[in-house]
């Protein structure tokens, strides 16, 4: 095996625990008519799957695991005794181009342990992305994982080659921050994501500005990562629950506009800290939350909503159903539904709609009432809206149905899907 393989091998399985690469909101280029190559658009980045679920579609590497940080959690700490490699610039630029020019990947996604310094090893992320755009007129999708304690000025370089910027926040509070990972700090961690904010939002305005000028001559605007920024969060690593998580969710959306904030069920490392769990969170944890995350920024649920459905009151979701059929279950009275009178909001909060259905709800309502065997037509079980809707031709009959006995009702009928089996083992569905 040659020596770039080997780095590979260690450099490829150490960035797997990074989750968030996902490549969508970038804006469109391609190399046709250029002298360049690759495209960021089109079926965009063909994402594969590792078998515990972990998308790798990118060229998803790492500069280096050699670190001098000592994160508790994390495997490349400084005091680990995992295999080291690094790759040198012009290695991770090579590979990037020959596995893009085979038809292997569609990006790069790049991090890096601490080297030396901060800024020494942001200098080192920066000049791969900048060889790769400006030295080979690299057109495909960059991804650069930032480190908070770099120059504002090497920030500034990264946001000029990079379709996506981000920074993990780690933990979900600065008291499991300073137990776990005492070099960093979420003053240091927020400002620099307060700085990418205000950077993304001038370009934005900038580049409005110039297009409102509508002057060819005019020079062009370079895109500051015009996909956005996002951050990640280790699950279960401290005792936060799930309540603390989303707020802290809430906080990173609201205040620095983030475009995703990826959650990552911890996972044991070889020679652990005594202060880690010894066994990692259910991985249907961490499903949950992604549902929770995506009724806070779709559905407009609030985080005291979404967690507020279990009867132990914990702060923790209910890992047997969706955080959605939970919420409905604590708040019979809102139900049932009735499908032809109910605004847009109302019709979102049934379990099992969507944003897609409950549009076509509203749609097909303008030329005729919607009955309960519509739904079948919009793919949605019956079994999971029959006490929830009222339709033109249907009103459930709740009588004495408690919340309790429509869960186990639910769960009964689920029983022998694929997620329910996967759910009763607590493991993540396997894609293979």
């Amino acid at each position: 095996m040659s020596a770039l393989i080997k780095k590979l091998a260690i450099l490829a399985d150490a960035a797997k625990y990074d989750a968030s690469c996902a490549s969508s909101g970038t804006t469109f280029r391609d190399s046709a008519k250029t002298s360049g190559i690759g495209s960021s658009g089109g079926m965009g980045i063909c994402h594969s799957y590792t078998p515990d679920g972990r998308c790798i579609s990118l060229l998803k590497v790492l500069l280096t695991n050699f670190c001098i940080y000592e994160c508790s959690y994390c495997v490349n700490r400084a005091s680990s005794n995992v295999p080291r490699a690094r790759f040198s610039v012009d290695e991770v630029v090579k590979l990037c181009l020959d596995f893009y020019k085979r038809n292997y990947i569609e990006g790069l996604f790049l991090s890096s342990g601490i080297i030396q310094s901060a800024d020494y090893t942001m200098e080192q992320v920066v000049a791969v992305a900048r060889k790769l755009r400006i030295e080979h007129g690299f057109r495909g999708y960059i991804h650069l994982k930032t480190i908070p304690e770099a120059s504002k000025d090497l920030l500034a370089q990264a946001g000029l080659y990079a379709d996506r910027l981000s920074i993990n926040v780690e933990l979900p509070s600065e008291e499991s921050l300073q137990q776990l990972a005492p070099e960093k700090s979420t003053v240091t961690i927020e400002s620099t994501m307060g700085r990418l904010k205000e950077a993304i939002s001038e370009h934005k305005a900038e580049k409005k500005e110039q297009r409102k000028k509508s002057t060819n001559r005019a020079k062009r605007i370079p895109d500051f990562s015009p996909a956005g920024q996002s951050t990640q969060m280790i699950i279960g690593a401290d005792n936060s629950n799930d309540a603390v998580i989303l707020n802290k969710s809430h906080h990173l959306y609201k205040s620095y506009e983030m475009r995703r904030v990826y959650y990552s069920a911890f996972s044991p490392i070889p020679d652990a800290s005594s202060q880690l769990p010894l066994k990692p969170p259910p991985l249907i944890r961490e499903h949950r939350l992604y549902q929770a995350d995506w009724l806070m920024r779709f559905y407009h649920f609030k985080v005291d909503e979404i967690t507020q459905t279990t009867s132990t009151d914990d702060g923790m979701l209910d890992l047997d159903v969706d955080p959605k059929f939970a919420w409905a279950l604590q708040h019979r009275e809102y139900f049932p539904v009735d499908v032809n009178r109910a605004d847009y909001e109302q019709i979102l909060r049934i379990p099992g709609v969507g944003v897609r259905t409950a549009r076509r709800i509203l749609q097909q309502r303008r030329f005729k009432k919607v009955r309960i065997e519509d739904f079948e037509r919009f793919k949605i079980p019956f079994k999971k809206i029959q006490f929830f809707v009222q339709a033109a031709n249907y009103t459930p009959s709740i009588g004495d149905v408690s919340s309790t006995a429509i869960k186990q009702r639910w769960l009964a009928q689920s029983q022998g899907t694929a997620f329910f089996a996967a759910a009763q083992k607590k493991n993540q569905l396997s894609l293979f």
